[in-house]
């Protein structure tokens, strides 16, 4: 008996280690985790990347990126992704150093405009030797972008390589899309009435690539002050162009287009606010405008309509709400 129990407690000690040489479950790989800046970067990176993915914003609804500065939990993120994209050209001017302190320490950190070829690039004077930085203004430059981050995340998930492929081309065909959308209703617009107005100068890409005469307020950064040369030259050129509209911008003050408005008033000439544009954040989140395409869709929809252009009511895919119009 003793003999027997022996065994019995032998046989236990050895039961755990023979069932850890047993076959393995399989290990779940994680997700890879994306942090972007700003919230057209992380459309991007969502649709490409998918459900390989989980990607953040750092720059919600309404956030101005030239004037952000990144907060310790920003750069607890920033230090804990796979990878980090960021526009790049100095859009993010207060956040570079942060950015190039994560590159230089080994962090996969990556400029979107990076591969852009320079000729491609706008240096308008008032923005004094550097390149503006708004590339997303244009469908087609901004698919150049998309590239970009299909092939960071081919090279850091090369598993994954042929989804993301996938996804990028689908991606791709809709900016082809919406570049087309853009071309009809802008060229809709009667030629002398293509001037686009707006608070600060965001939409000069969009403006070469649709053939708009882009004037605004400000410069390449929401931090310059617009003086009072700026603001009745601009006023003569309503007045005389006989320009009705005007436009303002959801991450930029009202006040100097309030002024060219009363400026033309005094002339005798009749300005109205065309509409509200989005230009360096998107919409609200889970909304058309808070993606990519809706957010250039409503623009481009509510800068025909104002400007006197054919444009469908609810946008190139009718999703777009009536109060976007008003």
């Amino acid at each position: 008996m003793l003999h027997f129990v022996r065994l019995l407690i032998m046989a236990a000690l050895l039961l755990p280690a023979a069932c850890s040489k047993g076959p393995q479950a399989p290990q779940t790989r994680t997700a890879v985790t994306i942090v972007c800046t700003t919230g057209m970067i992380a459309d991007a990176a969502r649709n490409i990347a998918a459900e390989h993915a989980t990607v953040t914003a750092l720059m919600g609804t309404g956030v101005d990126p030239h004037l952000y500065k990144p907060t310790r939990s920003d750069m607890a993120l920033i230090a804990q992704a796979d990878i980090v994209f960021y526009n790049g050209l100095h859009l993010e001017g207060k956040m570079i150093d942060a950015l190039q302190r994560a590159a230089s320490s080994g962090r996969r950190v990556f400029p979107v405009a990076e591969h852009i070829d320079a000729s491609q690039l706008l240096s308008p004077a008032a923005f004094q030797g550097a390149h503006d930085p708004h590339i997303w203004m244009s469908p087609p430059l901004w698919s150049r972008a998309v590239e970009d981050i299909r092939d960071r995340l081919i090279e850091h998930d090369p598993d994954h390589a042929p989804d993301y492929t996938a996804n990028a081309r689908r991606y791709l065909d809709q900016l082809a899309q919406l570049d087309a959308y853009a071309n009809r209703v802008i060229a809709s617009i009667p030629e002398s009435s293509r001037v686009l107005v707006t608070a600060h100068d965001a939409f000069n890409y969009m403006g070469r690539q649709y053939n708009l005469e882009v004037v605004g307020i400000q410069g390449i950064s929401t931090e310059s002050e617009a003086g009072v040369r700026d603001i009745e030259r601009i006023v003569d050129l309503l007045v005389n162009r006989k320009i009705k509209a005007v436009f303002v911008e959801t991450t930029v003050a009202e006040r100097n287009i309030k002024a060219l408005i009363a400026g033309a008033a005094q002339q005798s000439h009749t300005v109205i606010i065309g509409g509200s544009l989005y230009s360096d954040a998107m919409g609200a989140e889970n909304t058309y405008e808070g993606t990519y395409i809706g957010m250039i869709d409503h623009n481009l929809t509510t800068i025909a309509r104002a400007l006197g252009g054919d444009a469908p009511p609810r946008g190139m895919n009718g999703q777009l709400t009536e109060s976007a119009h008003q």
